[in-house]
């Protein structure tokens, strides 16, 4: 069955696209979080150490380096539609690889096509998206494929750790299987195919400095949130070297594997580049500080925390409903900085947190959190496509992807370091045991950079993106009564 069926081009609305799309990127996203407690049991299976099992992690991310520039010339040469109905059956399938692996290389390899999959099915996943929405809609359509960016952080650790428990670490491989028959049966239903784009041949140099360049700050970036060292730095310098020189064929390239054009878009500029990589670098490093605070700084038990970030998951999700009508309000510019300033200053807050805060004010803390860190996002992912032409789509998915994989590794990294320097300042040495006022220094620093940056979003024009937001119309002059 390739094409969608007979009758249901009538349910092609831009939701239910959407919706199925979020089904599949929660898929991705709760995998790449659930696991995390799962590592000793995996280990002790596969007969090997924690730290060796992290081979199966840094595949992983050199198998989505790899595969993200491509996706977009693969859109374009296949059709979006099918590279992502493809990126689902090998996710799925590369998920029950992973769950019957019975020894530690068998893992990898199984994590190499979880990578694969991962990468094409993010980028060409929002590309569906923006070529079936009008610009009117696009809010709703963004709010709804984030939330599994927002909600899998912070509910895959606890439910990970649940089923880990009590039915077995593969188990968590074992529950994408549903999920993607579920994301395959919509897609065939309801996705339209959609024309492919006039095939353009292919950029090899431009995806080998590309792919190289991301492949390299990626693995480096992980091992340096796990004190990789100077070998971890390099890694990183070697990657903006060789990104350098890939930025320089793309701008020079005939047919380049990205088009560069599409930073001529001020609001995608902004909003993909170092404004809004270190925006979202903010966002998510509160799933991986406040569990330390929680449990290493405060001593509280797995279950009590997983309940406190429950609340902070609530927040998220609370704020979906009043998304679209605050961005009318108030317009993307204005948004992005007061909502921005309060979400940082929310995530200071907790550098003041102890076991003497009274509950009542920690759990107001972590609502607010959550409400400011799901609106923040939502416009962010919103107003980076809210003025990008159709020719330009492909592109702008596949940079956009590529930046925000960079800014999830780049929160842990920098928040691991950060409580490291915090240790080294107190007691002479990086290796002592982290206490309470080392992740207050972490959390603290992260606020402070979200200030700085929230305040950045005042480069942007006052009616920025105005056709997707419907702020235009609040900025329009009222019309005179007539005399």
């Amino acid at each position: 069955m390739t094409a969608a069926m007979p009758g249901a081009s009538a349910l092609h609305r831009p939701q239910l696209m959407a919706g199925i799309v979020a089904v599949s990127f929660f898929m991705q996203a709760l995998d790449g979080t659930i696991i995390a407690t799962s590592l000793p049991a995996m280990a002790a299976d596969f007969r090997t150490d924690v730290v060796s099992l992290n081979v199966g992690f840094t595949a992983y991310l050199l198998a989505m380096a790899v595969c993200i520039p491509p996706a977009g010339w693969l859109a374009d040469r296949l059709g979006a539609r099918n590279v992502f109905l493809g990126a689902i059956v090998l996710f799925t399938l590369a998920s029950l690889a992973c769950a019957v692996a019975d020894g530690l290389w068998s893992f990898v390899l199984a994590r190499v096509a979880q990578g694969i999959g991962g990468a094409l099915m993010t980028p060409v996943g929002r590309q569906i998206i923006l070529r079936n929405t009008p610009k009117a809609e696009l809010v709703h359509a963004i709010a709804l494929i984030t939330w599994p960016a927002l909600i899998a952080p912070v509910v895959g650790p606890v439910l990970g750790g649940w089923i880990t428990t009590h039915a077995g670490w593969r188990w968590n491989f074992l529950l994408n299987l549903p999920i993607g028959a579920v994301g395959v049966a919509l897609t065939l239903l309801f996705l339209p195919a959609g024309e492919r784009e006039t095939p353009r041949p292919f950029d090899g140099l431009g995806f080998l400095r590309t792919a190289g360049a991301l492949a390299l700050a990626l693995v480096g970036l992980e091992m340096l949130s796990q004190d990789g060292g100077w070998p971890a730095a390099g890694l990183v310098a070697a990657g903006l070297a060789l990104g350098a020189l890939g930025v320089r064929h793309l701008r020079r390239a005939r047919h380049p594997l990205v088009d560069l054009r599409v930073l001529s878009a001020q609001t995608f500029a902004i909003a993909s580049l170092a404004t809004g990589t270190m925006a979202r670098m903010v966002i998510n490093s509160t799933p991986f500080l406040l569990p330390l605070l929680f449990q290493v700084g405060m001593g509280l038990g797995a279950v009590e925390t997983g309940s406190l970030m429950l609340v902070y998951f609530l927040g998220n999700l609370a704020m979906k409903a009043a998304t679209t009508r605050t961005l009318r309000r108030l317009g993307f510019r204005t948004l992005l900085v007061a909502n921005g300033v309060v979400a940082s200053l929310a995530v200071t807050s907790f550098a003041l947190v102890d076991s003497s805060t009274p509950r009542p004010l920690l759990l107001a803390l972590l609502f607010v959190a959550g409400l400011t860190r799901s609106m923040q996002f939502t416009a962010l992912n919103t107003i980076t496509f809210a003025d990008i032409e159709p020719t330009m789509r492909g592109a702008a998915t596949t940079f956009s992807s590529m930046t925000q994989q960079l800014s999830v590794l780049l929160a842990v990294a920098i928040a691991a370091l950060m409580i490291r320097f915090s240790v080294f300042i107190e007691t002479g040495t990086p290796d002592a045991v982290a206490r309470l006022p080392d992740f207050q220094t972490a959390l603290a620093v992260m606020g402070g950079i979200g200030v700085l940056t929230s305040l950045r979003f005042l480069a942007l024009p006052r009616d920025a993106g105005s056709e997707v937001s419907g702020a235009r119309l609040a900025l329009a002059p009222k019309p005179e009564r007539a005399i």
